[in-house]
């Protein structure tokens, strides 16, 4: 049969899919929020999390599979603070404090780990094992000697967009 024999395919032959094509789908990560007003943008309903969820968890541990993620919130939570505020991390399940974020990486399979200082500006570096993740973001006001706010967010989505691309290059060495 001729490509111009062909006929191109309908709506209701789209629509039909195998059991396991049906499956997939439910297996696949989702993402979904609502919020009581209707103007504030959400990490789960921006358009880096629905590329999130189509690109998946297949091939990634654990830790790096949640270090992504963490990663569009916290970019997220950053686009809503105004110049006078950093994002910081509260510890949450115990009297710890606050961790000002400065970095943030995972160690496979299950390890994610945060850098920063403290309010008395001492080094601080949380490890959290992905089993026992239980982050609460807050906005801190930015350090008195800094010009500018410092943004992690921005970089590490960098970071992911430029490791995205390598892995890119590979698949197609």
């Amino acid at each position: 049969m001729s490509g111009a024999d062909r006929t191109e395919p309908t709506a209701m032959a789209d629509a039909i899919r195998t059991s396991a094509e049906a499956m997939e789908a439910d297996a696949l990560p989702r993402a979904h929020a609502v919020h009581c007003d209707p103007d504030v943008q959400t990490a789960e309903n921006r358009p880096q999390a629905a590329a999130a969820a189509r690109a998946g968890n297949r091939g990634k541990s654990p830790a790096h599979w949640a270090y992504e993620r963490l990663v569009l919130y916290i970019q997220n939570f950053e686009s809503q603070l105004d110049a006078e505020h950093e994002i910081a991390m509260g510890f949450t399940g115990g009297a710890s404090g606050v961790l000002r974020i400065e970095g943030m990486g995972f160690f496979d399979p299950d390890i994610v780990t945060f850098y920063g200082t403290d309010p008395s500006g001492a080094r601080t570096q949380m490890i959290q094992h992905v089993s026992q993740l239980n982050v609460l973001l807050r906005a801190l006001p930015k350090a008195v000697a800094a010009d500018a706010p410092r943004r992690i967010g921005f970089r590490l989505a960098q970071d992911l967009a430029e490791d995205l691309e390598a892995e890119g290059a590979t698949d197609d060495a």
